[in-house]
C-alpha cells in the first residue's frame, strides 16, 4: 500500500480532515491487516513531505477548538504506532515538525538527498506533541535529540542518515522505487511472521533482555502452527518460491 499525503499547495500540511483521515486509515489496519503486507509513506510533489500541522487552519484557533483537533492528532499518531503492518517513510522533501514526527513512527526511513528535517515547535511557543520526544531520542540518542528539539534548527538529510535517523539516502528520481524495492522483498516475506517480529523489536525498546526475549519466544511459538511455517519449510526443501498466505 503506498499511502500519500495529498495537499502539495500547502506543503502537505496536516489539516484536521488529515488527520482524521490518517486515524481512520491506520485504525482500521490494525483491526483487518490482511491483504497489506507493506506501507510506503510519501508526500506529493517534490518540495515538501509534510510541513507540519496546518498553522493558517490553526490561526485564531480557540484553546479548547486547538485541544480537540490535537486530540484528533494524537489519535492517528497511536494508530500508526500500533500498525502491525511494516511501515516505511519515503520522504520526498521537507518533513517539518509533525511531519518529522510523523516518519518518526515508521519502522523506518529513506529520504531523498534533498530532504531536510526539522523540529520547529519551539520557536512556535510550543514543543514536540506527536510523540517526538520519545521516537526521535530512541532513533538518535537523548543528547542529539535534546539539541535538535531546544535549537528548531533544520538539518540535512546527510546529517540524519549520519545521527541514526534515516536509513537510506536515495535520488530524488528513484526514492519511491528503492522504497517500492524494499517493500517488496518485506511482501514477499511471511506476513504473520514479519508482524510478529515487528512486535518483538518493537518491545526491545522498553523490556530489559530477559523478559524482552520471552517475549520473543511467546512471538515465535504463536508461528509454529501456522500453515505459512509449514509452507516456508517445505519450500525451502523443495527448492521453490513458497506460496505465503498469512495463514
Amino acid at each position: 500500500m503506498v499511502v500519500t499525503l495529498n495537499r502539495p499547495e500547502r506543503s502537505n500540511a496536516i489539516s484536521t480532515q488529515m488527520g482524521r483521515d490518517l486515524r481512520d486509515l491506520f485504525s482500521g489496519l490494525y483491526v483487518k491487516p490482511e491483504g497489506v503486507r507493506c506501507i510506503v509513506l510519501t508526500g506529493s510533489g517534490t518540495r515538501s513531505f509534510c510541513a507540519g500541522a496546518d498553522l493558517k487552519e490553526r490561526n485564531e484557533m480557540t484553546n479548547q477548538a486547538w485541544r480537540e483537533q490535537h486530540a484528533v492528532f494524537e489519535q492517528h499518531v497511536r494508530a500508526m504506532m500500533d500498525c502491525p503492518v511494516p511501515l516505511i517513510a519515503a520522504v520526498n522533501g521537507a518533513a517539518y515538525g509533525g511531519g518529522l514526527e510523523m516518519i518518526l513512527t515508521a519502522d523506518f526511513i529513506y529520504a531523498a538527498k534533498s530532504a531536510r528535517f526539522a523540529l520547529t515547535e519551539t520557536s512556535l511557543g510550543i514543543m514536540p506533541g506527536a510523540a517526538a520526544t520519545q521516537n526521535l531520542p530512541r532513533a538518535c540518542g537523548v543528547r542529539r535529540a535534546k539539541e535538535i528539539i531546544f535549537t528548531a534548527e533544520p538539518f540535512t538529510t546527510e546529517q540524519a542518515l549520519e545521527w541514526g535517523i534515516v536509513n537510506k539516502v536515495c535520488d530524488s528520481e528513484t526514492l519511491m522505487e528503492e522504497a517500492l524495492a524494499t517493500a517488496r522483498r518485506i511482501a514477499s516475506n511471511a506476513p504473520l511472521a514479519v508482524r510478529q517480529a515487528k512486535k518483538a523489536v518493537g518491545a526491545s525498546q522498553d523490556l530489559d533482555l530477559k523478559t524482552g526475549f520471552a517475549f520473543e519466544l511467546e512471538a515465535y511459538n504463536q508461528l509454529v502452527p501456522t500453515r505459512d511455517r509449514l509452507e516456508g519449510i517445505r519450500a525451502f526443501n523443495e527448492k521453490r518460491k513458497p506460496d505465503f498466505r498469512g495463514e
